[in-house]
């Protein structure tokens, strides 16, 4: 039985603060694939999905840690929120974050975040109260905010165990409705898991996903034993970006696939790093669900303030409420890009490397060109080629590529 797709509008007092308002939780499942997270294998993950909404054909703006994050909590793509490289931009000051959203409101706001590519440094703390952005030196003793390899700088991390420890002693100390998010790194290179958590995978990235899961388990399980309960509460769990491995799964690029330069992540914009997970669950969302109809993380902000009953902001995304409330929905065009390119150029051998941006129309097709130095145009059918391993080339002067988001003033 599904429960009932009505949406319950929450009551908003006059001054704009709600009177009754459900705490929100977002996970960030760090470059966790979709065909992975969706694989049946990982019962934190099921729970969710059972609780509530799975999105098959969701889509990254981009496949590193700080952009794809900054979209999510701005519902801008990355012309407009101002984070485009790994290391050359922090968040424009003008861009209001759903965290200073929910702050105006009353929430009380905490963050557990395990990465470099969350550090204060970028901007993406607005708006929180709370921000655990402490992470340990690289095993040779330098600073990983001053190591542009994106493979080193997964050796600095904060092991799941210490991201549900924390966030649940934040979790502890709240009376009123909180927005806490809580960012899982371990699935990033290296995959080495360190503890076997009773769950059957096919190699050691999944084995890290298990691990991730299962501490998201247990920080479900320190959200009930303070009292909050998860049905009640609205759940956003997602990943950022997928995750190439070079050859363990039928659609991955990299190394020997043909792409030596790219290293899990960061250079290129094919699904095995763009597909990700995306589930919603709590007040106003339907119960064991699943839609294949394609959206974007971009759409998450407007979502969570529509179902919270709050005003829009000027966003390049799309709530996604008429999914719950009529049980179906229409695809949106994704547009994604990755200028970590021009970085690597810089810092290695690859001269050949550019920019890349792309559009997935509706999992049916996808474009992907250079919207920097110019060059290729590539079209893909993702009916005929799921794996994009066949582009047509469109380097045609009447063909050109799809626009970039305008910017939002």
């Amino acid at each position: 039985m599904h429960r009932s797709a009505t949406i319950p509008r929450l009551p908003v007092a006059s001054e704009g603060v709600l009177v009754d308002r459900p705490s929100v939780l977002f996970v960030s499942l760090d470059t966790v694939r979709a065909d992975v997270a969706y694989s049946g294998k990982f019962p934190g993950v099921e729970g969710l999905r059972r609780r509530g909404v799975t999105f098959r054909q969701a889509v990254s703006s981009c496949p590193l840690t700080p952009v794809s994050h900054a979209t999510v909590f701005t519902g801008l793509q990355p012309p407009n929120h101002g984070i485009r490289h790994l290391f050359r931009e922090q968040l424009r000051a003008d861009v209001p974050t759903l965290a200073e959203r929910l702050r105006e409101v009353g929430y009380r706001t905490g963050a557990v975040v395990s990465c470099p590519g969350l550090n204060k440094w970028y901007g993406i703390d607005r708006g929180f109260d709370f921000y655990d952005d402490e992470i340990p030196l690289l095993p040779d003793g330098r600073d990983p905010l001053a190591v542009g390899d994106v493979k080193l700088r997964g050796l600095a991390l904060k092991r799941a165990p210490m991201v549900a420890e924390r966030a649940g002693d934040w979790l502890a100390e709240q009376n009123s409705p909180f927005f806490l998010f809580a960012h899982f790194f371990d699935a990033h290179w290296p995959y080495e898991p360190p503890e076997d958590v009773g769950v059957a995978v096919d190699n050691p990235y999944e084995g890290e996903v298990a691990y991730s899961d299962h501490y998201l388990g247990v920080l479900l399980d320190r959200l009930a034993a303070a009292g909050h309960d998860i049905d009640s509460m609205l759940v956003v769990c997602f990943s950022d970006h997928g995750e190439d491995l070079g050859g363990w799964y039928s659609n991955d690029h990299a190394g020997e696939r043909g792409h030596p330069y790219e290293e899990g992540h960061g250079c290129l914009l094919h699904d095995a790093t763009q597909h990700v997970p995306m589930i919603f669950s709590g007040p106003g969302v339907p119960t064991g669900r699943e839609f294949h109809e394609q959206v974007r993380l971009v759409d998450i902000m407007p979502t969570v303030l529509d179902l919270l009953g709050l005003p829009a902001t000027p966003t390049d995304g799309e709530s996604m409420v008429s999914f719950f409330r009529d049980l179906t929905g229409t695809s949106r065009p994704a547009y994604s890009e990755t200028y970590f390119p021009q970085e690597k150029r810089e810092a290695s051998e690859y001269r050949e490397l550019r920019a890349l941006a792309s559009v997935r129309t509706d999992g049916r097709s996808k474009t992907i060109w250079q919207p920097v130095e110019g060059g290729a145009v590539d079209w893909y059918d993702l009916t005929t080629d799921p794996d994009e391993f066949h582009p047509v080339p469109l380097v045609s002067p009447t063909v050109a590529p799809p626009a970039v988001p305008p910017v939002v003033d």
